[in-house]
């Protein structure tokens, strides 16, 4: 029993080992592609804990985009400079220019037709954020002919939700700081998104809440501009540590994200 013990164990440790080795080395040519400019230059917007959120008693902000930006850039040996943008799609037109060097997006095929994505590290469903007052109780209610659903512009949403809504109207919110003040104002009837956006849009609209239920799922990924193909291995390989040692479960806990997809 003693022995075949010792043997499993020495062929775990030998597996374990060969994983290793088998890990892309951190090469001058990948941190090159990683961080041109000698910085990791990490694209976030505010108001999403997929990319960055702040604290509005401290100060203090967190998200996934930008911790994974942390965690890589220590990595790296790199420092990282955080460049805010007002809205997603601006974060990711200064992707595709190269401007900035990494975020953190749902990974659609539309997008990596032109920005490289590491696989899938959450997916988040996609809901509907309602007014207090409001008489639209469930999912079946959002597709009536009067109602108004906001979407961010230039979101994966606002490709995907007129093709499902067949009656109501969608409208689209220049930020997600408008969409809420839209919302409070009763411009909108309810604002679509993913629920990670949705639960922290509810915080600032008094009243509001989730809607129970998805319309959809976002598979979010770490994104990095074209043509630094020889960074993707690592990437890759850093994307799967972070989310077996525990570093993207902290990251996730820290920003406060909610809305993971949950079992059917």
């Amino acid at each position: 029993m003693l022995r075949r013990k010792l043997v499993t164990i020495a062929l775990l440790a030998a597996a374990l080992l060969a994983g290793c080795s088998s890990a892309p080395p951190l090469t001058s040519a990948v941190k090159s592609a990683l961080a041109p400019s000698g910085v990791l230059r990490v694209g976030v917007y505010l108001g999403s804990p997929t990319s960055m959120v702040r604290d509005a008693k401290t100060g203090e902000v967190a998200g996934v985009a930008l911790n994974l930006g942390q965690a890589l850039g220590q990595k790296l040996g790199v420092s990282v400079r955080v460049v805010e943008f007002a809205r997603l799609t601006l974060v990711l037109d200064a992707l595709k220019a190269g401007s900035v060097d990494l975020t953190f997006t749902n990974a659609t095929q539309a997008r990596a037709q032109v920005v490289d994505f590491t696989d899938p590290l959450i997916r988040l469903e996609l809901g509907y954020l309602v007014p207090l007052n409001t008489s639209l109780t469930s999912m079946a209610d959002i597709d009536r002919s009067g109602i108004r659903v906001g979407v961010g512009q230039g979101s994966s949403s606002l490709v995907v939700l007129p093709g499902i809504l067949k009656n109501a109207t969608v409208k689209p919110a220049a930020t997600l700081a408008q969409a809420q003040r839209m919302l409070s104002a009763g411009e909108l009837d309810a604002f679509a998104s993913n629920k990670a956006i949705l639960f922290e849009m509810s915080q600032a609209v008094p009243g509001s809440r989730v809607l129970a239920g998805r319309w959809g799922v976002e598979s979010m990924a770490i994104a990095i501009p074209k043509g630094r193909e020889e960074a993707l291995p690592y990437l890759r390989q850093f994307a799967k540590e972070v989310s077996a040692n525990g570093v993207l479960a902290s990251i996730v806990s820290k920003s406060g994200l909610r809305g993971t997809v949950q079992p059917d």
